[in-house]
């Protein structure tokens, strides 16, 4: 037996709340930008992901129009912050409907550190930085989803094992839904199965042998 939840019969509202409890668990882009003021603001998104890799270009959505939108418009430029559990409260509190005067650096107490190839800070507490430049926005319904082609990647030393970011360091935070958190769980590995070791798997090269 199903419950079924008709989109032309809930408030967009009640129909967000649903796709935001099993669209689950969503990555954090922590995004910094500076407006034309000169104002740094700083503000979670949950909606993220890697949009492409050749060009390397991250995607989030803004749901409305906030201050982190305005910004990355206006100036063309933005970073993506990675979000460790150990920085829960203070990511939590940059979602704060501040007015667009306010940056929430300040706000929450944290730390800017400059960026190399864009205007905006990035988070001097994060492990991971990305600096991006706009590549596109592309209005969909009542959100627009932002475009950011990576320039620029500065990753603390103290998660790298090599060149590749651990993850049990990394201790990323996701959003659940209503006002739940995810911290990381388990951790499972597991190789991809390719096509030619599927078990019962045999070439047409086979079929003409036999």
């Amino acid at each position: 037996m199903r419950t079924i939840f008709d989109p032309g019969e809930l408030s967009s509202r009640d129909f967000y709340r649903l796709l935001t409890a099993v669209v689950v668990p969503r990555p954090i882009a922590w995004v910094s930008s500076t407006s034309a003021e000169g104002v740094d603001n700083l503000a979670p998104h949950s909606f993220y992901t890697v949009a492409s890799v050749r060009p390397p270009i991250v995607q989030f959505t803004s749901v409305g129009e906030k201050d982190s939108l305005r910004n990355i418009e206006a100036m063309g430029e933005f970073v993506v912050n990675l979000t460790p559990a150990w920085l829960f409260e203070e990511t939590n509190a940059t979602g704060t409907d501040f007015g667009p005067e306010v940056s929430e650096f300040d706000a929450v107490g944290l730390t800017r550190e400059p960026s190399e190839r864009v205007r905006p800070p990035r988070v001097q507490e994060s492990p991971v930085a990305l600096e991006c430049r706009l590549h596109r926005t592309l209005p969909m319904g009542d959100c627009t989803l932002v475009f950011g082609e990576v320039v620029h990647a500065a990753v603390s030393s103290e998660v790298l094992e090599g060149a590749h970011p651990r993850i049990d360091l990394l201790e990323p935070l996701s959003r659940l839904g209503r006002d739940e958190w995810g911290t990381l769980g388990p951790v499972q590995e597991i190789k991809r199965i390719r096509a030619r070791d599927w078990p019962g798997h045999f070439s047409a090269q086979d079929e003409q042998r036999d």
